[in-house]
């Protein structure tokens, strides 16, 4: 081995935001950026309970050029083994469970989830710790300090190794092993779930089909639905990984997914629909005739857990992000089961998983998981909704609508303004933030302002406080509207505003949701401005 310690110095930009550092490539591309902070996670990072490090990304333009850049460093930095998924690849869930399974110190994740890739698109390094979820903040924040000092890194130049071949490769002190990248995520999901149940489901004649969107899950939903649960060829569409994503938008959302959604509303169409997201952590569900959003899906996941075999004994909780709708709570509620509400940001979660005190946790972003990792995990939510219908042997929309008779229904939809000038979406945020105090009591359109405040959390295990996650203003009807800047884009700033109107029923449980969200815009609107504010009259997409 031939160790060099070599000369840089700090970017003042690496600050890692709600799920790791994000760029543009050309931005990773200058000399030392990608070194830096990967220099940053080698000396904060606790090499415990083991010196083995999970690596692996979603396939997207500049991810194997990184991979070898990391496991030269690697070869630097006392780690020991670098398990690697085959060709690069490897899941977000997947390395999640990785990590778990290896007893690593952690993983370096290669993605920017969600975000379109390419030579001049988005790329992104994140670190999960050891118990496999995203590091928390007190991890990443010492990360960005480490990254503001540093004036060296090391690196073994002669280090090169073959990521196409499975099997194990030495170099001095340090083992290469290059794994298949979907066999242990597969047999965990066996070991979840009746397959046996989703075979009968998919022999009756049930159809699906399966939008990989050319991102990180074909592989995995190839062998998972095809070859061990019999879903016919041709099930997963756009399944096999491309560093542009075939020049398509990753994220499964009814914009960017939209052929496959038309193609579940044609009546000759699958009985059921689905896709995941570039690193595989973000699902969309749809039914024959109905879109299912992501507040409800966890709703009804968390209501008919008990039909997959992990969950047969039930639930110990549920958690959700802030700004996901309230549907998951009406469900704890009726089970008796506790409800945590946190920031956005899966780390946020994990402490509750690592408790045993929540087993279901889910945002509004499409993002759904449970205790089997510390991610999100687009295929397992996938799994669970086929669980149910093979159980329950009602389409989507059936069951969907015998969740809203029960528990009611919160209309709820997220719009996202794209690309706002930085100073623009901050200084709205500030201006909210100075109007909360006064805002409480008022009225506009018929809803009053029950309350308004700038969201912290009190991490229940740990003590932790994170403030300033976001803007809620709550009426007296139920309904509630959240403002948020996003920490997930890398051009401007995008906000999201989060709209949330409730039905207890038994009518008014079939509307249309922009129709019934549309008062509460034009309230929302006149008692803030925030359309005037940030000179946006419509969104950019609306999930």
């Amino acid at each position: 081995m031939t160790i060099e310690t070599r000369q840089t110095k700090p970017f003042d930009d690496q600050k890692p935001g709600t799920s790791g550092l994000r760029k543009k490539v050309p931005h990773f591309q200058q000399d030392n950026y990608v070194e830096n902070f990967v220099q940053a996670i080698f000396d904060v990072a606790p090499k415990e309970p083991s010196k083995t490090l999970i690596l692996g990304g979603d396939g997207r333009y500049f991810n194997r050029e990184v991979i070898g850049r990391v496991i030269a460093m690697a070869a630097a930095n006392d780690v020991e083994r670098i398990v690697v998924g085959e060709g690069g690849i490897l899941s977000t869930p997947a390395a999640s469970n990785l990590i778990r399974k290896r007893n690593a110190f952690g993983g370096i994740i290669l993605s920017a989830s969600h975000n379109p890739g390419g030579p001049d698109e988005d790329f992104g390094i994140k670190f999960n710790t050891a118990n496999g979820g995203p590091a928390p903040e007190g991890v990443t924040g010492a990360m960005f300090e480490r990254t503001k000092q540093l004036t060296e890194y090391r690196i073994d130049p002669d280090v090169t190794v073959d990521i196409e071949t499975i099997g194990l490769t030495n170099i001095g002190d340090l083992i290469v092993e290059v794994v298949d990248p979907v066999a242990d995520y597969a047999a965990l999901m066996e070991d979840l779930f009746d397959f046996d149940a989703i075979r009968n489901l998919f022999a009756s004649g049930f159809t699906m089909a399966f939008d990989a969107m050319h991102a990180v899950t074909g592989p995995y939903a190839c062998e998972i639905f095809e070859n061990r649960l019999g879903a016919p060829k041709g099930t997963v569409r756009n399944g096999v990984p491309k560093e542009d994503f075939g020049g398509h938008h990753p994220d499964p959302n009814l914009v960017h997914a939209k052929a496959l959604y038309d193609d579940i509303m044609r009546s000759d169409g699958p009985d059921f629909g689905a896709a995941s997201d570039g690193d595989g952590d973000r699902n969309l569900i749809i039914g024959k005739g109905t879109y299912v959003s992501p507040s409800d899906s966890l709703a009804v996941l968390a209501a008919n857990a008990t039909h997959a075999k992990a969950y047969a004994d039930g639930l110990k909780g549920i958690a959700r992000s802030m700004p996901t709708s309230s549907a998951a709570d009406r469900v704890a509620e009726a089970m008796g089961l506790p409800l945590y509400e946190t920031p956005t940001g899966w780390k946020f979660f994990a402490n509750l998983l690592d408790e045993g005190i929540v087993t279901i946790c889910g945002e509004e972003s499409a993002g759904t998981g449970a205790d089997h990792v510390r991610e999100k995990d687009g295929l397992w939510a996938v799994l669970l909704w086929l669980a149910i219908l093979a159980n329950r042997k009602e389409s989507v929309r059936d069951i969907l609508q015998s969740h809203w008779r029960q528990f009611g229904r919160n209309y709820y939809a997220r719009h996202d303004f794209e690309g706002i000038d930085k100073p623009v979406a901050d200084r709205f945020m500030a201006d909210l933030t100075a109007m909360l105090p006064q805002l409480g009591g008022k009225t506009a359109d018929g809803f009053q302002v029950r309350s308004a405040t700038d969201f912290a959390y009190k991490d229940p295990v740990d003590g932790t406080i994170a403030e300033h996650q976001g803007i809620r203003i709550r009426f007296e009807d139920g309904s509630r509207i959240v403002f948020r800047l996003s920490g997930t884009g890398t051009e401007g700033a995008t906000l999201r505003v989060y709209l949330e109107r409730f039905e207890p029923g038994p009518d008014g449980l079939d509307r249309d949701v922009e129709e019934m969200l549309e008062p509460l815009i034009d309230a929302v609107d006149a008692l803030v401005g925030y359309r005037r504010a940030i000179g946006r009259m419509e969104p950019d997409v609306v999930t």
